[in-house]
Formats: structure tokens, C-alpha cells, sequence
């Protein structure tokens, strides 16, 4: 049964998830120090989750360890849910990822999401230099990754494990939630046969809506979830007028036409990016390819509910790119109030 005629409901949550953008001319400091400081905006607006990403290899996104983020944020809000979006799981062992999420768990009862994804978060050759050994390639054995880590997160690992035994979690009886992250139909597949929370990144495919039925359709529910959970991702740029959120676009538009290309680059101011979408247009062409919101809090509204009816979800999370960290602020803060978040985030603090 298909859920694209699915209607968003009043209680739809806003979520954000940060790829630290660095802006050309500051540092990847910088930049980890303001998602700190969005992620406190967050807190105080009303945002249900904050999840920071995890990219490696290149100038313009900081984040190459979302667990050390996590800590930071969390330390540094009061009520918001924080997590990864996500961890790039094949670098990894599942056995620490556990131990890394469990001791936020402990820190932050009730707060921390893993967000598992598959992706390599960079390329090639980045990876194979993060890997351990050196002598060949790790293999594609995600599948058995994630039962593993499944495993030890339910404190149900399979018998056949020689070292299940032995594992010790720090942060019991505390545990993260887990959530699988992806872009393909595969990862739906995987979701709904788990019984886990999905969130697709429809800032990569924006032709994401018959994957996201197909794992509502699909779910089996299971001792994590009962029903199917489904969040959406989108970019979403928001400025007081459309003309102010069209320029500030610019320096994503130039960065992603970049990455086509194979060239990676901090983030441009937006008037050095459109010069150079005006000079190229074929590049501008090519930075058209993904659903890009970008308006006023009225045009930004009407377009996020149209998402999260498309999809079926119960939660958009807003990622953008901006040169301006004040500029990114204030797109948060405007998408809050076209809500009515602001209003009910104050009443409650009020209230305690």
C-alpha cells in the first residue's frame, strides 16, 4: 500500500542535522565550535533531534567524528535529542561504535541516537587510509556489521560470537537508538526487515518516496519498534525574503557543482559563488540535480509539509550550507517560527 498521499500531522518534528560546514577563510575549529552553538539554538527552538555528520577528507565539512561531537553538544544543551547522521559503519569495529555510544548513553540518559550509515563519507583512497590493515581492501560485509552491533546494543548477541561473552557496555543499563541512515532502496530493505527507525537523505535522492512506502509496506516490527518510524532529510535554506534565500544558496550550489567535478573546497561567500555559477553555467546546471527548499518561512513551510507527506514521515531534518554562520542561525530560527516552535519551546521553559 502506498503512503505518498500520507498528510503530515500537527505534531510533525523538525529535526536538524549538521554537516559542520568551514567557511572559506576560518577554520575546521571554527566551524565544530559553531555547530556547538546551533546546536544550543536548537535546544532553546524547540528542534527534536540534533544530528551531526560524519564526512572525511575534505575543507569544507569539519565533522570527522560525530561520537566526540555528540559529547560536546549534548554537554551543551538541555533537552534535545543528539546523535550521529551518521556513523560511516565499515571503518569501523561494531564492537566500538557500541562502547563509544553506550558511554554517551551513560552521560546523556534518554538523548543519544546511532545513526548507522554505509556510505564512505569520502573517497576511495581516504578510506582505505582509515582502514587498519593495509593489505587488502576491508570487504562489503555491512550486513554482518550491523547485526553485530545490533546485537550488542539489544544485549542479544548470537551464541556463535566467540567474544560475546566477554562484552562489557559502560553505559548499561542506558543505550542509544538506533536508526539505519540511506539513500537506496538496499537500505530500506534492511530497515524494515529489522525493525528499525529509517531515516532517508532525500538531499542525495530526492526520488526517495516509493523506497520510504516500500519500508513502511515492508516493516516487521520487532522488540526496538512496534511500528514503522520514517524520517526524511532535506535542504532547506530559509532567509527573510526569496531573493535573500536564493543568494545565500549560492555557496552550496557552487560547492556541490565542485564535487561533481571532483574538486572540494570550503564554503564560498555567496556573492564569489554566484559569479561563478554566472560564469559557468553548465556547472550551475549541475547543482540543480537535488531538491534544494530554499525561500521564506511561507514558501519554506508549504514545501517542508509537501516533503513529509510525500514521504510518509513523521520528522524532516533540515541540513544546509551556508557562509554565514549568523545567516545559518537565522534560517533555523525563521522555519522555527513559520512552525509555531518558538511560541511553544518558550512556553515550556516558562512552564518549568
Amino acid at each position: 500500500m502506498s503512503r505518498i498521499d500520507h498528510q503530515p500531522g500537527p505534531n510533525l518534528r523538525l529535526s536538524v542535522l549538521d554537516q559542520t560546514p568551514v567557511p572559506e577563510g576560518s577554520s575546521g575549529g571554527d566551524a565544530l565550535r559553531n555547530s556547538i552553538d546551533l546546536a544550543q539554538l536548537a535546544d532553546s527552538l524547540g528542534y527534536h533531534r540534533y544530528w551531526l555528520a560524519e564526512h572525511h577528507g575534505t575543507p569544507g565539512l569539519a565533522c570527522t567524528s560525530p561520537e566526540i561531537m555528540i559529547g560536546q553538544v549534548a554537554a551543551a544543551t538541555r533537552r534535545i535529542r543528539v546523535g550521529s547522521g551518521g556513523v560511516m559503519l565499515p571503518h569501523y569495529s561494531p564492537l566500538k561504535v557500541a562502547e563509544n555510544f553506550s558511554m554517551l548513553s551513560g552521560l546523556f540518559p534518554g538523548r543519544i541516537d546511532l545513526g548507522i550509515g554505509r556510505a564512505a563519507g569520502t573517497d576511495a583512497n581516504t578510506s582505505f587510509a582509515l582502514q587498519r590493515d593495509r593489505r587488502q581492501r576491508s570487504p562489503d560485509d555491512f550486513p554482518d556489521q550491523l547485526d553485530e552491533l545490533l546485537g550488542y546494543i539489544g544485549n542479544r548477541m548470537p551464541v556463535h560470537r566467540p567474544f560475546a561473552a566477554r562484552v562489557v557496555l559502560p553505559g548499561r543499563p542506558e543505550m542509544p537508538e538506533p536508526w539505519l541512515l540511506g539513500s537506496s532502496q538496499q537500505s530500506a530493505i534492511w530497515a524494515a526487515e529489522l525493525g528499525l527507525p529509517y531515516c532517508f537523505a532525500d538531499f542525495i535522492n530526492a526520488a526517495g518516496a516509493p523506497i520510504a512506502a516500500h519500508y513502511r509496506d515492508a516493516f516487521v516490527p520487532s522488540e526496538r519498534l512496534l511500528a514503522p518510524e520514517l524520517a526524511v532529510a532535506v535542504w532547506v535554506i530559509c532567509a527573510d525574503d526569496d531573493e535573500q534565500a536564493t543568494a545565500l544558496a549560492a555557496s552550496f550550489r557552487m560547492m556541490m557543482a565542485l564535487l561533481i567535478r571532483g574538486q572540494l573546497i570550503a564554503v564560498p561567500p555567496p556573492e564569489v559563488a554566484q559569479q561563478f555559477l554566472d560564469a559557468e553555467p553548465d556547472a550551475a546546471a549541475l547543482s540543480q540535480h537535488r531538491r534544494l527548499i530554499v525561500g521564506s518561512p511561507q514558501t519554506i513551510r508549504e514545501s517542508i509539509e509537501a516533503v513529509a507527506a510525500e514521504y510518509g514521515a513523521e520528522e524532516v531534518l533540515l541540513v544546509n550550507i551556508l557562509h554565514d554562520h549568523t545567516a545559518r542561525r537565522r534560517s533555523y530560527e525563521l522555519v522555527a517560527d513559520a512552525f509555531g516552535m518558538t511560541a511553544r519551546a518558550a512556553a515550556a521553559s516558562t512552564a518549568r
